[in-house]
């Protein structure tokens, strides 16, 4: 940035600081669902911004369990942790890891300013442990009494998957392969090399994964190098989209497209059907756009850039492109408006009651485009006949302190061994464990 500009952002850094931009004037609720309520789009002279600054917990405080359930800390004292997996044997690995450097010439600007300067309150400008963290709970008192780092030297790792003897790691610019043994606490092989993947700006940098059934394919989900292409549609080639990679050669295609920030990816236990949630896009104001949880359709286009929820144009990316909005899928249920879904974990195995029995738990990370706030927050979507049906459930609340700052915010989700919730907490670096009472 240069001399001159600085003082402008700065000047710009305190307006937004001091509440500008709009508010909600619906209630939360009607934006969640199979049909949720869209407005009209709210443009103003400045993005709404409204970010908990990221503080961490309080010594002995928690999130709070909803009626009938309890948490405790399952491991606490980690670096960012992020996105979890739990091994056959019990075992919970868990990635610690953060954005990856940014290049040169990159991330510039007054948005790259404002960015920076957000991410940072929000607790996400923090350096990168690379490293996966092996967790055990060898006497099932519900704490992990043995934490020891089991993968080290990655590139900024999120999503993990086995299969059979293979651990498959995504780091941010590649999907890498180890070989596993359930009897060792640490891998020290070389990583082998799968696929490339989209690197570079990184936008957004984390590349989840999710394994077939039979485990012939793994599929990973690649978020947009911006909010709506303002970088240029170029540095969108194979991006907003799931990738589906042959694991035995490392060729890949395009599974699906469209889709703005697909983070969680999961199958559906019992199905072919593999699920994702979406960050959709912001600056539409505080109502606007809903992310959502959907079936990934094999070849299917889900709007980004150039709509959204369907065929709801943004006239905001040029060119305009009316024969992809015109096939441009509808999502099957919206979670509420900028409310940041991250972790994605079915309920088969988990031992919570029959509220939980059917059904998806996510993990939404919290807004910093919304007045108010939204998500910092676990939440339980049922399923009924094998989709998404009915009103969430809150599962974990109480991450915003009274005052607004951010004694956690929740991320990955996994079912535990012994049927408890898992929840990956990357601003209180804590692990948590929702059980029944």
């Amino acid at each position: 940035m240069t001399a001159t500009a600085r003082p402008l952002a700065i000047l710009l850094a305190a307006a937004l600081a001091s509440g500008c931009g709009d508010r909600s004037t619906a209630d939360l609720s009607e934006s969640v669902g199979p049909s949720p309520r869209l407005p009209e789009p709210t443009r103003t002279l400045f993005p709404t911004v409204e970010v908990a600054e990221a503080v961490g917990w309080p010594a002995g405080g928690a999130p709070t369990a909803a009626q009938g359930l309890r948490v405790n800390a399952f491991a606490t004292g980690l670096d960012h942790p992020r996105w979890l997996l739990r091994l056959p044997n019990g075992d919970v690995l868990v990635a610690e890891s953060a954005a990856p450097p940014r290049p040169e010439g990159t991330g510039g600007g007054i948005r790259g300013f404002f960015q920076r300067l957000f991410m940072g309150r929000a607790g996400s400008q923090v350096p990168s442990a690379n490293r996966i963290t092996l967790l055990r709970d060898a006497d099932g008192d519900g704490t992990a009494e043995l934490r020891t780092p089991y993968i080290t030297g990655l590139a900024s790792p999120i999503g993990m998957a086995l299969v059979g003897d293979t651990l498959y790691v995504a780091n941010a610019d590649a999907l890498v392969a180890f070989p596993y043994d359930p009897a060792a606490t640490r891998i020290a092989a070389a990583p082998r090399r799968i696929a490339d993947l989209p690197a570079g700006r990184n936008h957004h940098w984390t590349k989840t994964l999710a394994a077939s059934p039979d485990g012939r394919r793994l599929y990973v989900g690649v978020g947009s190098n911006s909010n709506v292409g303002e970088n240029g549609l170029d540095e969108e080639r194979g991006r907003a989209a799931i990738w589906e990679i042959d694991p035995a050669s490392g060729a890949h295609r395009i599974f699906a497209s469209g889709l703005r920030n697909p983070v969680g990816v999961a199958f559906r236990p019992g199905s072919g059907d593999l699920y994702t949630v979406v960050n959709e896009r912001d600056e539409l104001g505080s109502d606007l756009v809903p992310d959502y949880l959907t079936r990934v359709q094999a070849g299917g286009f889900y709007g980004w850039p150039w709509s959204y929820w369907g065929h709801h144009v943004d006239t905001r990316v040029e060119p305009a492109r009316p024969d992809l909005v015109g096939r441009a899928i509808r999502p099957d249920y919206a979670l509420g408006n900028h409310v940041a879904p991250l972790g994605l974990s079915f309920s088969e195995g988990a031992r919570l009651g029959p509220r939980f029995a059917s059904g998806a738990f996510i993990g939404l990370h919290g807004s910093w485009n919304r007045n108010p706030p939204s998500g910092y927050k676990v939440v339980f979507v049922p399923f009924a006949n094998g989709r998404p049906a009915g009103m969430p459930v809150d599962v974990l609340t109480g991450f915003r302190s009274g005052d607004g700052r951010a004694l956690g915010r929740p991320v990955g989700v996994q079912i535990g061994r012994d049927g408890s919730l898992l929840v990956a907490d990357d601003v209180g670096n804590t692990i948590w464990r929702v059980s029944a009472r």
